[in-house]
């Protein structure tokens, strides 16, 4: 023990005695971890903002009837005429329903799985907005409000009201932001929607939604379920997509052919929905995490370079100490423990330089028309990040040093001071 607190003496006086290398050494892991802190957690945050734009508003599994033409035309089942040159081609297709047969069944199974975290029905109708001598096309989206607001975060994109308004309110209807504007209409002002089939309903405006994307803010509001039900006149069981969120992301595509098959309904799982979107997502990670170790291996060279001059410096000393009765493994001892000491005291710096810029630029006002409800710049703190900035300035100051104390317990005392 004795021996080991020598060693940490003399470590730290050779790093105290040249404190122009001590400073120059810990200065290069101290911003090399303080831009990385930086740097990743900023990245991350804004990857994980934009991650959330998208896929709050996409079910992990979504389920509905898709009108599809025949997989076999009505005049390719005339066999005595299959092979006659005239032929009949792109039979259309019957009106098919779009609701979901047995969809309150459905769902009540969906909740008492497991696997599932929640299941919302909605039923997406095809409106007309009258207002004044207005009128524009769009969609109107009968949701149950606090379902859709526990799995997918609804109420996060209303710029006015709230999801409990809107869940007390029996003819009330959330606006998109382009559509309110267009129509110069606020919360409290009334707006007709015009069904195809000719049916007119006045609804009054409860709150104002912004996704962030202009095509669904131009056209879409939100409603009750039972409030766009009673509009297009259609039963309690009227229901043309269930929107599912399941615990594990990763059961989405299994679980997607399962409930295909299982239910008769198409499901589209999210990786099928947002496939371009995953890919750019990964893109973007991978050059953040290879920016930031690219900054942290720098760093790792300027502490090598440091420590083979502190060395050369120290050749002298290196011989008296083993002149003394220091041993080859004493001498490299005390040099690693310089490294491990550059390296600790200028993570640390790091760490906290990082910290601070972080909370900087998470306090920076970020105001952007398309995405109202973000008023400061993205940043995760994520404790692992400090954790691995930390073990990485320690690593990388080991590896850096290790060559250059090799070469200190290979130096011969002998040769050293008959040169002198």
């Amino acid at each position: 023990m004795k021996r080991f607190t020598l060693i940490l003496s003399i470590a730290r006086t050779h790093l105290l005695t040249k404190m122009k290398s001590t400073v120059t050494a810990a200065l290069g892991v101290t911003f090399g971890i303080g831009a990385y802190i930086t740097l990743v957690s900023f990245m991350t945050g804004l990857n994980q903002m934009l991650d959330n734009l998208i896929l709050n508003q996409t079910p992990h599994i979504h389920l509905y009837n898709e009108v599809e033409p025949s997989a076999r035309q009505p005049a390719a089942r005339l066999e005595p005429y299959a092979s006659d040159l005239l032929q009949i081609h792109s039979v259309k297709p019957k009106k098919g329903q779009l609701k979901i047969h047995n969809a309150l069944p459905i769902l009540k199974s969906l909740k008492n799985d497991a696997r599932v975290l929640g299941a919302s029905p909605q039923l997406r109708a095809q409106i007309f907005y009258l207002s004044g001598s207005q009128d524009l096309g769009g969609v109107l989206v009968g949701v149950d409000v606090l379902e859709e607001d526990r799995l997918s975060n609804l109420g996060d994109y209303f710029i006015e009201g709230t999801p409990e308004a809107l869940h007390r309110s029996d003819n009330g209807i959330v606006l998109g932001a382009g559509l309110a504007e267009k129509f110069s209409l606020s919360p409290g002002d009334r707006i007709q929607v015009s069904t195809p089939d000719g049916g007119l309903f006045p609804l009054q405006i409860v709150g104002l939604y912004q996704s962030g994307l202009a095509d669904i803010d131009n056209s879409q509001s939100f409603a009750k379920l039972q409030t766009v039900q009673q509009v297009l006149g259609q039963p309690a069981n009227y229901i043309t997509d269930i929107n599912i969120k399941l615990h594990q992301l990763d059961l989405a595509v299994p679980m997607a052919r399962e409930l295909q098959t299982r239910f008769g309904v198409r499901a589209r799982d999210i990786q099928e929905a947002n496939a371009q979107f995953e890919t750019g997502t990964s893109i973007r990670n991978l050059i953040t995490y290879a920016v930031s170790i690219t900054l942290l291996i720098v760093a790792g060279f300027g502490i090598y370079n440091i420590l083979n001059m502190l060395i050369y410096e120290k050749m002298n000393d290196i011989a008296i100490l083993k002149a003394t009765g220091f041993s080859g493994r004493d001498v490299h001892q005390i040099f690693m423990s310089q490294a491990l000491i550059i390296g600790f005291a200028g993570g640390a710096a790091g760490l906290l330089i990082g910290f601070v810029l972080s909370r900087i630029i998470d306090n920076l006002p970020f105001e952007t028309e398309a995405l109202p409800t973000i008023t400061t710049f993205p940043v995760n703190q994520n404790p692992w990040f400090y954790l691995i900035g930390i073990t990485f300035a320690l690593v990388s100051t080991f590896v850096a040093g290790y060559l250059p104390a090799a070469r200190a317990r290979r130096i011969d005392p002998v040769r050293i001071i008959r040169g002198n």
